[in-house]
């Protein structure tokens, strides 16, 4: 074999290693930033060496600082697993290695990607002729959404912000609810929008946000204005009454934008759909796939109602770029990238319609599990009800509560993430990846039963 072969054949005899050990390794790191910068570190070679040895020698080195995300007990933060034909079709894109953001240079992957885009649409219930853009995850979802945004608003102010810029520009109202995710407070300082001109609604005692309260804030002020809500909060699972408050909203004249990093996948099941009813009438959707839906890291997804104003915000110039309708860098900041969009082809067409309603089902019912079997344990407290995937939960003092769970990811039988709410410390389990079976779930609360215990 040449030297790619065998890298190839060294990268894949190790990734198949790595999978095989995701049932009985430690979910948490075994080893801390600094050991690896050791483990690799070190002033540069003079030499190079073989390339399939130094795939070897990155996967030996690197084993005790991963993390056991693909595996079926990674409860933390909101992280997918990655499903067979997600991975599988992730290593083709690194062999193809497409610059996909002209669909004159790559179809194929243009292709595919439009097409992933078109079904998610389907399957989200939002319009057929949203522009769709591939991006890195929720974060650029957000702030790509935003930015079409916050350039659409001027615009119906009069304000021509690709000719005129900033300075000067006509105030904009940025509406958020008290428990929105960070990444819109990210996404709108990148934008120009500091934290002095967030304007902040009250939200229910499970992080929605009060119909009755964005009524009241919305009769005062003037000007441009954005609306942003959310499908799934990050801590209790909960999503805004879109039906109730995007018609207050566009009553106002605001660009609605839904934060729906996991939550959006709810409309692809009949049986969880009705949390989002009426977020359909919304101006622009942020999501991921490599949450709920499991594919390899990263593919984010900005939508946004009309691709009109996703070209305002984005199309560049360069005589030497061509066009070909709506490519893909005509929704989104970048210009050169991999074709993230791909593996999200593969899993929709593995899975299909009713695959995808069955992996969201499913996730909801291994989180009521979960939240059962903690409220069955002595001074476990679940905080919050189950509508969908996130479940929180704490002992009696914020003490004990951050003691278990520095001593989950220490036994390392399962990863919780240590959280905050309504001003106490909590945890939270997030049911995300599609390899949790119940005997996770059992084999998870039986190691935090001992831990509480002890």
């Amino acid at each position: 074999m040449d030297d790619r072969a065998r890298a190839l054949d060294a990268a894949h005899r190790s990734a198949t290693a790595f999978l095989g050990t995701l049932d009985e390794r430690p979910v948490w790191p075994r080893a801390s930033l600094d050991e690896m910068l050791d483990v690799f570190g070190g002033a540069l070679p003079e030499e190079g060496a073989d390339p399939a040895a130094v795939v070897e020698e990155l996967a030996r080195g690197a084993d005790a600082g991963l993390a056991g995300i693909p595996g079926p007990r990674f409860f933390g933060f909101v992280i997918g697993g990655t499903l067979p034909a997600a991975l599988a079709a992730d290593w083709l894109v690194s062999a193809w290695d497409q610059n996909s953001g002209s669909a004159m240079l790559t179809p194929a992957t243009v292709a595919l990607e439009r097409v992933a885009g078109q079904w998610m649409l389907d399957l989200f219930g939002l319009p057929a002729t949203a522009s769709v853009g591939f991006v890195t995850g929720g974060q650029v979802a957000n702030f790509t959404c935003l930015a079409a945004a916050r350039n659409a608003v001027l615009a119906r102010a009069g304000w021509d912000l690709a000719d005129l810029g900033l300075h000067g520009a006509p105030a904009i109202r940025l509406v958020v609810g008290a428990d929105r995710h960070g990444s819109i407070d990210r996404a709108v300082r990148f934008l120009g929008i500091g934290r002095s001109e967030i304007v902040v609604v009250d939200a229910d005692e499970e992080g929605r946000m009060r119909p009755d309260a964005l009524e009241r804030t919305l009769e005062h002020g003037e000007g441009p204005l954005i609306v942003c809500l959310q499908a799934g909060e990050v801590h209790t699972g909960a999503f805004d009454d879109f039906a109730a408050l995007i018609p207050i909203a566009h009553r106002n004249a605001a660009w609605v934008h839904v934060d729906g990093a996991f939550g959006l996948w709810a409309a692809a099941s009949p049986a969880l759909r009705h949390l989002t009813e009426g977020m359909a009438q919304a101006d622009s959707w942020a999501t991921d796939a490599h949450k709920t839906l499991n594919v390899p890291y990263d593919c984010g997804m900005a939508i946004v109602r009309d691709p009109a104003d996703s070209i305002a915000a984005f199309r560049t110039g360069g005589d030497y770029l061509v066009y070909t309708g709506l490519d893909p860098w005509d929704v989104t900041p970048e210009l050169s990238r991999r074709a993230r969009g791909v593996p999200a082809w593969a899993a929709l067409r593995s899975l299909g319609r009713t695959g995808v309603a069955a992996l969201v089902d499913r996730l909801r019912a291994n989180a009521l599990a979960m939240a059962e079997g903690l409220d069955a344990i002595d001074g476990v407290e679940v905080v919050a009800e189950v509508p969908y995937t996130q479940v929180m939960f704490r002992m009696g003092s914020d003490e004990a509560t951050r003691a278990l769970g520095a001593a989950i990811l220490a036994e390392g039988t399962a990863v919780v993430t240590g959280a905050e709410w309504r001003g106490r410390a909590a945890l939270r389990c997030s049911m995300s990846s599609w390899a949790t079976q119940p005997s996770d779930v059992e084999r998870t609360l039986a190691a935090i039963r001992a831990l509480a215990a002890a």
